[in-house]
């Protein structure tokens, strides 16, 4: 049973991505869908990275300098503001985060 419910979600997510990816597919969508899902990818991120940077372990609001989430992303704004560089504002936050992290603690 477990393996058949593996199998069917990755048959839904794999046709749901492929009508949309397959150019041959006379499947298009129109200026204002195109438009409206242009907001999907912000609002996911921001769904995910907001609690890991903004919420302590035990669940709640932590904006103080001794949270190392907030250091390390305030260090990656900065750093992908300056450079525009994808893989030296990771690594470089991480490094910060890393090193704030084993300070703190």
């Amino acid at each position: 049973m477990i393996w058949l419910t593996i199998i069917a979600m990755a048959s839904i997510i794999f046709i749901s991505r492929y009508l949309f990816l397959e150019p041959r597919l006379p499947i298009k969508l129109n200026v204002q869908t195109q438009r409206f899902l242009n907001y999907s990818s912000p609002a996911v991120l921001t769904a995910i990275w907001a609690p890991i940077v903004f919420l302590s372990e035990e669940n709640k609001v932590d904006i103080t300098l001794s949270n190392p989430y907030l250091i390390g992303a305030a260090v990656a704004i900065l750093i992908a503001l300056k450079t525009k560089n994808v893989l030296l504002t990771a690594v470089i936050s991480m490094l910060v985060f890393f090193c704030v992290s084993f300070f703190i603690k």
